[in-house]
């Protein structure tokens, strides 16, 4: 079996303000800190001897190797992503930035997402990727539209209650 596997598919190149300094921060302290601070590590277990036999070896040789995949990615993925500021030309549709507030049709339960790119998704805050299911359903629709999206969980129907964009 070989470990080739197919390119994942291309994901929107947008990205906000704040997730794009994120990620500029998060390249700069894998690759002024981090990075270092494992080659030490490793040249120091390399020293130990035996290396067939060097635990601390193996796993320093995956830790660089992590990071050196992160920072590749990091450092293609920056100058390709286009960083959206400001309100949309229609701020009463949902667009890239919206704070969304929907409410579930069949039992009303009010739900809060951000819609960010994919780069900056996280499930804990509400921000879901423009590239999902439930943010293309979304994307051009109005306060007081219903959407019905077919999620992993199933169908589901859902009322937009508000939209807001950060200053």
């Amino acid at each position: 079996m070989s470990r080739w596997r197919p390119p994942p598919e291309k994901s929107t190149a947008l990205i906000t303000r704040a997730g794009h300094e994120r990620l500029k921060a998060e390249l700069d302290e894998l690759w002024r800190v981090r990075r270092p601070e494992v080659v030490k590590a490793l040249a120091a277990a390399a020293a130990e001897g035996d290396r067939s036999e060097n635990a601390e070896y193996t796993y320093r040789k995956k830790q660089l190797g992590e990071i050196d995949r992160r920072v590749r990615y990091l450092s293609k993925r920056i100058p390709a992503l286009k960083v959206v500021e400001g309100r949309p030309a229609d701020p009463e549709s949902v667009f890239f930035g919206a704070r969304v507030q929907l409410e579930r049709v069949d039992d009303g339960q009010p739900l809060h997402y951000r819609i960010v790119g994919p780069d900056e998704t996280d499930a804990g805050l509400g921000h879901i990727s423009i590239d999902s299911p439930l943010a293309r359903a979304l994307l051009k629709r109005r306060i007081d539209d219903e959407v019905a999206v077919e999620l992993p969980a199933g169908p589901a129907h859902f009322a937009i209650v508000d939209i807001r964009y950060d200053a």
